[in-house]
């Protein structure tokens, strides 16, 4: 039973108006008007920008009203994917053709940590893509990174490494899990650490759709494994890393610390992108159905979705601290923008997405909250399918105004 409440006629013709401008070119000037779930995982349509504005006082110029100054930290990456910071206050940012680069004090060392060889890689989407600290680096300088490489018969596939940081060089320590589907597109590739210290990994179906609902396949899954690579006990199938199912091409993750909700990004066949709370042994529908459909309760249908549009959301951060605390922010590559997303009080709906920064810096493949407050933002322009710009890719940093 689909358990939506329907949106007030003045939202609808509000949204309406607001899409006319965000056509035009025009900064957005209102939030966007998501219809708003019971807390069941029922979806709810997001519209995927802002398109106008009746003009007078109601208008409002976009940058006025953002709290965060942005200024470039890093410029000339190739294909950044992901960004983690340990203790000592390096940065760690993976490149997809195969290096891991290191920022300290502001500044790209010219070494990287490490450069993955053969059996690595990076074709179309593959290559190297996430990585996370090990919550004790300090102690044991670990890093686990997640990377395509070919098998002996030349399939492509993915695998998660343990790497042991240590002089300021990294070396391969142990492989925690391999023969994860992979391909030339579709290769998931998001990995974080959980509140439980659990490493969870976003896994792609490889344009093999099947995948994603076949129990004994990786594909198409997020998968849950020990910091050594050990299955949990209480994962929900006996004996398998697979935490939850039935995804396309899931590329975010970010907990929500107050509750310890899991959510997730993940991209749709051409709309239909969906943000998702992921609980244990569920099943989210790919590629049975898509967008509100739950086929009657049988699939988790998402909690907001792009409708008509296309976001192709990457990495997605909770926001802890600063203006936009108790948000989630997730990444557009296609759309251009990242998405502020509103959540209920109880964590279980989201009732606003709002595109911010749309079409500024082109396509957005990760975004990070730092410690310090501060938001991190990874463009991918050179990855193939965008439009370089000088300096590309960047590392681009939101200050919040004081």
């Amino acid at each position: 039973m689909n358990n939506r409440l329907s949106v007030p006629l003045y939202a609808s013709l509000l949204s309406m108006a607001l899409l006319t401008a965000c056509a035009s070119g025009e900064p957005a000037t209102e939030s966007q008007q998501t219809s708003q779930g019971q807390g069941t995982g029922q979806g709810q349509t997001a519209e995927g920008g802002n398109k106008g504005s009746s003009g007078g006082e109601e208008e409002t110029d976009e940058k006025s009203v953002i709290p965060y100054e942005a200024s470039v930290l890093v410029d000339g990456l190739n294909v950044p994917w992901e960004l983690v910071s340990v203790p000592d206050g390096r940065m760690f940012v993976t490149e997809r053709p195969g290096t891991i680069r290191v920022i300290e004090s502001g500044e790209l060392a010219s070494e990287p940590l490490i450069e993955f060889a053969a059996p690595f890689n990076e074709e179309g989407e593959g290559g190297l893509l996430g990585l996370a600290a090990d919550p004790d680096f300090d102690d044991n300088g670990y890093l686990y990174a997640y990377h395509s490489y070919l098998e002996s018969g030349g399939d492509i596939a993915n695998r998660v490494l343990r790497l042991k940081v240590s002089d300021g060089k990294a070396t391969v320590d142990k492989e925690l899990l391999s023969d994860i589907p992979g391909g030339v597109n579709h290769n998931g590739g998001r990995i974080k650490i959980g509140p439980d210290k659990l490493l969870y990994i976003t896994t792609g179906e490889r344009y093999e759709p099947e995948l994603a609902q076949n129990e004994d396949s990786l594909g198409g899954k997020i998968l849950r494994i020990g910091l050594d690579g050990s299955i949990p006990e209480d994962n929900p199938w006996p004996n398998s890393p697979v935490y939850s199912m039935g995804h396309r091409n899931a590329q975010g993750l970010a907990w929500n610390p107050d509750n310890g909700y899991l959510y997730a990004t993940e991209h749709g066949q051409r709309n239909f992108d969906e943000i998702n709370r992921i609980e244990a042994g569920e099943n989210y529908g790919w590629p049975e159905v898509e967008g509100d459909d739950d086929d009657n309760g049988t699939y988790q249908a998402p909690l907001a979705h792009s409708g008509d549009e296309t976001w192709a959301p990457s990495g997605v951060a909770f926001i802890e601290e600063g203006p936009w605390a108790g948000s989630l922010l997730a990444a557009n590559l296609r759309g251009e923008q990242l998405l502020k997303i509103t959540l209920s009080e109880d964590g279980t709906q989201v009732t606003q997405v709002e595109p911010m920064f749309k079409n500024e810096w082109g396509r957005i493949r990760n975004v990070t909250a730092g410690e310090d407050g501060k938001l991190y933002v990874l463009t991918n322009n050179r990855d193939g399918r965008g439009s370089p710009r000088d300096g590309d890719d960047q590392l681009i940093v939101l200050t919040p105004k004081r």
